[in-house]
């Protein structure tokens, strides 16, 4: 292993710095917590009952206090592919604990949509907000205080970002994620994409669209692009909350168990010696890690905004500087649909996230000093999991990588620097995936078009009125105004443009997803266009430009001479009512746009 990179010690020793007072407040809380969790001895007996009436035949041990008792923070829902398969995990877990004297209860249940489902609807207006909920059902779940550890069930989009979060607060206990894994491979990640600007073209039917998308998304199992979901996975295994290497096996294999019964096991290990608490484990270094890892492999430009909110539920203090300075240091090793042709099975098969470890910490590239919730620290989280002869889980090393057409080593990467990169100028600071857009598409300087809506865009595409360059800006799209939702619908359409010859780049105070890619976007632009935002005062035919290789996002318009756009009246319908509150008193995206965190004045 190499000296830590200069500029990676640099900005860990001043993010540890900066959240000195606010991770000292939260490690006092966590050791005042420890110390008043209460004993069942402590409780009182009809509180006990409650608790323990539905235990079945773990009712006496939980009764006799025989062994430690492992929380389960469950986000199942059959409608989501890769929450599927936790619809067994709870009776399987409790058999897991009962093997090593433990026992398990499912402590509670959180919300966990479908962002694939939501994409271009209404109901996407919620997603970003649905994290606070999941943090706050993660809340509720654990206060019950019947737990000496947690296990927490999730995966996708905002459910991880918002498990954390919410467990980070009773951050006194040790906790474990726990996937499930990717569903198998399906059609090719190109023909999806190809049906889909066909569709948008008017060129195939809904019917040849859907037959499409039932190729690709086919059964249980997180979807094998490398959108937000696989993204988590990858975070977890960098801030050492898995058991090691078990982001990206597939559901319903004799690994995926012998894995899920690791993580049980090694939970009561960690429930009877009462070390590596989640405040532990989660500190800054397994913050700088989650972001190298993120710019590593090309990750989801969500994180952008998860990873400073998480580290706020810790008490670190982490912002875009953060990020960008870092991206400047960590190659791109990984190319991973949408950012290359193969998906993360094939990544896995490549050598996955064995490799990317290993190769990040021979490089002074990863902090290889965290504490993880595996005792034997983060350097195992450099092997692949695999099953002895006899059935037995140990780990074993990956070698170099098995196709250099999706993942590469430091010494040969696909870009010297990270996928994402921060944009700044008079029109705020965005984010700019540069992993996933050709160098040749980096800079787009055109006449803007604004919208205020994805529909609008798509009018104005059918009418004809976009087939040309331009800067396609949507505003009124940020958190205070409607929640921030993902904008990938227009990826189609935009992309479609772009393979016209037209230079099209889009600017916005909204998301995209994770799996977009290919047209070059600034996202989360900051300030948001609500309140008088520089995006509320562009105007079509403004010049904008956007650079991804400088980190550039400006006009040479007079915004200071004008005054902002009207933004519209918030829509009724789909519940978006219900979350007017959190819009209200919602944060910015660098700080995480996280309403729960801002009113705690975390």
């Amino acid at each position: 292993m190499n000296d830590l990179n200069p500029i990676l010690r640099k900005v860990t020793d001043r993010i540890i710095e900066r959240s000195k007072p606010r991770r000292n407040a939260y490690l006092d809380l966590m050791r005042r917590e420890a110390d008043r969790s209460p004993e069942h001895t402590e409780i009182a007996c009809s509180n006990l009952a409650h608790a323990f009436a539905g235990a079945l035949e773990d009712q006496e041990a939980m009764k006799d206090r025989r062994g430690p008792n492992i929380g389960v923070v469950t986000a199942y829902n059959d409608m989501l592919s890769a929450h599927q398969p936790y619809g067994r995990y709870p009776d399987r877990l409790k058999v897991y604990a009962r093997e090593v004297g433990a026992t398990a209860q499912v402590a509670g249940g959180t919300p966990a949509m479908c962002d694939g489902v939501t994409q271009g609807e209404d109901g996407m207006e919620l997603s970003l907000f649905s994290r606070d909920a999941i943090a706050l059902s993660t809340g509720v779940a654990l206060s019950h205080q019947m737990y000496d550890s947690v296990a927490c069930l999730g995966i996708c989009d905002k459910i991880v970002p918002g498990l954390l979060i919410g467990a980070l607060r009773f951050g006194h206990l040790p906790a474990v994620f726990v996937p499930s894994g990717p569903m198998p491979s399906g059609i090719s990640n190109k023909q999806k994409q190809e049906t889909r600007q066909q569709y948008a073209a008017g060129a195939v039917g809904r019917e040849k669209l859907l037959e499409s998308e039932l190729k690709s998304y086919h059964s249980p199992g997180t979807c094998t692009f490398y959108g937000t979901a696989n993204s988590n996975q990858m975070l977890m295994e960098m801030m050492g909350l898995h058991v090691p290497g078990a982001a990206f096996i597939s559901p319903g294999t004799k690994l995926r168990q012998a894995l899920d019964r690791a993580a049980v096991h090694r939970l009561a290990q960690l429930s009877e010696t009462r070390e590596r608490s989640l405040a532990q484990v989660v500190d800054e270094k397994a913050i700088v890690n989650a972001v190298i890892g993120l710019l590593a492999t090309g990750g989801s430009t969500n994180h952008a905004i998860h990873l400073p909110a998480i580290a706020r539920a810790a008490g670190i203090s982490l912002d875009w500087n953060d990020i960008a300075e870092l991206s400047s240091v960590v190659p791109l090793m990984a190319r991973v649909y949408p950012n290359g042709s193969g998906d993360v099975n094939q990544f896995h098969d490549a050598g996955g996230m064995g490799f990317i470890v290993a190769e990040l910490l021979d490089a002074g590239l990863a902090h290889g000093d965290i504490l993880t919730i595996w005792e034997s620290g983060f350097e195992t989280y450099s092997r692949a999991p695999v099953l002895t002869e006899k059935g037995d889980l140990t780990w074993q090393d990956v070698g170099p990588s098995s196709d250099d057409t999706m993942l590469r080593p430091v010494g040969d990467p696909f870009q010297s620097d990270g996928g994402i990169r921060l944009l700044t100028g008079n029109l705020g600071r965005a984010c700019f995936k540069t992993s996933a857009v050709p160098a040749d598409r980096l800079t787009v300087e055109a006449p803007a078009r604004v919208f205020e809506t994805q529909a609008a865009v798509k009018e104005a595409f059918k009418a004809g009125e976009l087939d040309r360059d331009a800067v396609v800006v949507i505003r009124f799209q940020g958190p205070r105004a409607n929640g921030m939702p993902e904008l990938h619908a227009l990826t189609p359409t935009l992309g479609l443009l772009q393979d016209r010859g037209h230079h099209v780049a889009l600017v916005t105070d909204g998301r995209m997803s994770g799996a977009s890619g290919k047209v070059p976007a600034a996202i989360h632009t900051t300030p948001e266009a609500l309140g008088g935002g520089p995006l509320s005062r562009l105007r079509d035919g403004d010049i904008v430009k956007v650079c991804g290789a400088t980190g550039t996002l400006s006009t040479a318009a007079d915004l200071a001479s004008r005054e902002p756009a009207i933004a519209p009246e918030p829509e009724l319908g789909v519940g978006r009512e219900l979350f007017r509150i959190m819009q209200t008193h919602v944060d910015s995206a660098e700080s995480g746009a996280s309403a729960m965190l801002a009113s705690a004045g975390l």
